[in-house]
C-alpha cells in the first residue's frame, strides 16, 4: 500500500513531513478543532478516482467550524479545489480517506474560543476496511453519548471523540468489535463513530437527528437510497430492546460504509447473517460510490478528469 506524501497546511500543499504543529497549539491542548472524513473510491475500469459527496462534507465542516468560532478564509468551492489538487499530487490509484481538520491554531494557554487564530490542514491516506467484514459483534456501551448542550454531536469536534474512544475501547476489551451508545434519555443514539439503522417488519428505522447523533452524510445517503428503492423509512426514537428484536441492524459512516451487525450483547440479530434490506442497500452503495450508477453520478467528483483545476 502506498503512503501519502503531501498535506495542505498553512495555505499551501507541502511535503507531509513539513505539516507540523507546536505542542503549544490550542487545539492540541484543548480539543478545539473540527474535522471531516471524506472518501474517494478507485474505479479501475475508468481509471478514475471519485470523491464521494465532497461538497456536502465541506459544507458540514464549515457548519461545525462555526460552532467553535473557527473562522476560515475558504469556502466550499475553495476546499474542494484544494482537495482535488492534493489528490492529483498524490496520484493515488486505490481507495482513499481524506481528513480535513480545522482548528484553533494560537499557541496560548487558556480555555476559550474567542480571540484565537484559526487554521486548516488536509491530508489523504490509502484506506481499506474500517470494520470487520462479514458481520459485527456489538455491545451496548456503559458510556452515554454526549448531550447537545454539553458537546454537540452534530458538529464533528475533535475533543468530543474521547467519548467515542471510551465506548469503542470498552467494547474491544470486552471481546466485541464495536459499541452502540445510548443518549441520556436511555434511547439508542449511534455506534462509536457510525450512525445506526434497524429493520422491523420491513421498515428501515434510524434515530432522529435530535437524538444526539451526528447528522451523517452516509446516513442521508442510505435514507435516500432506501426511499428510491421503495423501502419504508422511519426516523424516530429507538429503545434499547428494539435492537434485540430487530430483523436486521447495520451501521453506516464514511469510514465504515455500510456494515452489518450480526450480534448485540451476545444476542443474535435476525438470522445472524446480513439481511435482505442491508444487502440491497449495500450492493447499490458499493456501485454508486465508484461512479457506476448514472442516477447518482452527481455525488461523485472525478479527480483526474475534473475540469476544476
Amino acid at each position: 500500500m502506498a503512503r501519502n506524501r503531501f498535506a495542505f497546511f498553512r495555505g499551501e500543499i507541502r511535503p507531509v513531513e513539513e505539516a507540523k504543529i507546536s505542542v503549544m497549539t490550542s487545539a492540541f491542548n484543548y480539543g478545539t478543532g473540527v474535522f471531516e472524513g471524506i472518501r474517494a473510491f478507485w474505479n479501475a475500469e475508468e481509471q478514475e478516482l471519485f470523491v464521494f459527496r465532497m461538497r456536502e462534507h465541506y459544507a458540514r465542516l464549515l457548519r461545525s467550524a462555526s460552532v467553535l468560532l473557527i473562522d476560515l478564509p475558504y469556502g466550499v468551492d475553495d476546499l474542494c479545489r484544494i482537495t482535488l489538487e492534493l489528490l492529483r499530487r498524490e496520484e493515488f490509484r486505490e481507495d482513499v480517506y481524506i481528513r480535513p481538520v480545522a482548528f484553533k491554531a494560537s499557541e496560548e494557554i487558556g480555555v476559550r474560543l474567542h480571540g484565537l487564530a484559526s487554521d486548516i490542514a488536509i491530508f489523504a491516506v490509502p484506506f481499506k476496511a474500517y470494520l470487520p467484514e462479514g458481520g459485527i459483534r456489538a455491545m451496548v456501551s456503559s458510556w452515554r453519548r454526549v448531550e447537545d448542550n454539553a458537546i454537540p454531536a452534530r458538529a464533528k469536534i475533535t475533543g468530543a471523540y474521547v467519548n467515542s474512544a471510551l465506548a469503542k475501547t470498552e467494547a474491544y476489551l470486552a471481546g466485541f468489535d464495536e459499541a452502540i451508545v445510548l443518549n441520556e434519555d436511555g434511547q439508542v443514539a449511534e455506534g462509536s463513530a457510525e450512525n445506526i439503522f434497524l429493520v422491523r417488519d420491513g421498515v428501515l428505522i434510524t434515530p432522529p437527528v435530535t437524538a444526539n447523533i451526528l447528522e451523517g452524510i452516509t446516513r442521508d445517503t442510505v435514507i435516500t437510497l432506501a426511499r428510491d428503492l421503495g423501502i419504508p423509512v422511519a426516523e424516530r426514537p429507538v429503545d434499547r430492546t428494539e435492537l434485540y428484536l430487530a430483523e436486521e441492524v447495520f451501521l453506516t459512516g464514511t469510514a465504515a460504509g455500510l456494515a452489518p451487525v450480526v450480534e448485540i450483547d451476545r444476542r443474535t440479530v435476525g438470522t445472524g447473517k446480513p439481511g435482505p434490506v442491508f444487502t440491497r442497500l449495500h450492493e447499490l452503495y458499493e456501485r454508486l460510490v465508484r461512479g457506476k450508477e448514472p442516477r447518482y453520478r452527481a455525488w461523485c467528483t472525478p479527480v483526474y478528469s475534473s475540469p476544476a483545476r
